[in-house]
């Protein structure tokens, strides 16, 4: 055989070896971009499962506030009906705070505030609360990995030529980025 043709040959099966390294680790970080998503995902199914029972006992105490109670099942049917990625945030940014409406609830309304139901929700929406910010720490730094990976030279053009899309990050909403206003007596 000829020198140049065992040099092409080489150089052609070491191409083809980085290609399919390259294509392996791409397919291994969108697969953990789409396990992280997937916890975040359990994690909006708890809380949505918790605010019909938030809403019924703050109903039970302080059924005058049906603006309120109203605002927060809308929003969970919004984020039930899966809006995608970039709206869901929004979404759930508002669904947050009208849950944080109707916990401040309970400073009006003493009966609600000695309700053990109501502090039981209370406790189970502050652990999901947690379990949401890990899993959304988690996904956006998956979400990084994954885009540096499809982004960098030369893994770019093994990205491009399988269809390696960039994924969006799971964004705090607007009201979440506003600083906190504290009101002086």
């Amino acid at each position: 055989m000829h020198p140049l043709f065992l040099l092409l040959l080489c150089l052609l099966l070491a191409l083809s070896a980085w290609a399919v390294l390259v294509f392996n680790r791409l397919v291994r970080l969108r697969n953990q971009v789409r396990t992280a998503w997937a916890d975040i995902d359990v994690q909006l199914l708890r809380r949505h499962d918790l605010v019909p029972q938030l809403v019924a006992a703050v109903q039970a105490y302080a059924g005058h506030e049906q603006a309120l109670l109203e605002a927060a099942t809308a929003l969970r049917a919004q984020a039930l009906a899966g809006p995608g990625r970039p709206r869901l945030a929004e979404v759930e940014a508002a669904l947050e705070q009208a849950i944080g409406r109707l916990f401040a609830l309970r400073e009006a309304y003493p009966e609600l505030k000695a309700s053990g139901n109501f502090a039981q929700l209370q406790r189970d929406l502050v652990d999901v609360e947690e379990h949401l910010q890990y899993a959304r720490r988690f996904y956006n730094g998956a979400v990084r990995d994954y885009n540096d990976a499809t982004q960098r030279v030369p893994d770019l053009l093994v990205a491009r030529a399988a269809g390696f899309a960039p994924e969006d990050f799971f964004e705090a909403g607007d009201a979440q980025r506003a600083p906190v206003r504290v009101r002086l007596p």
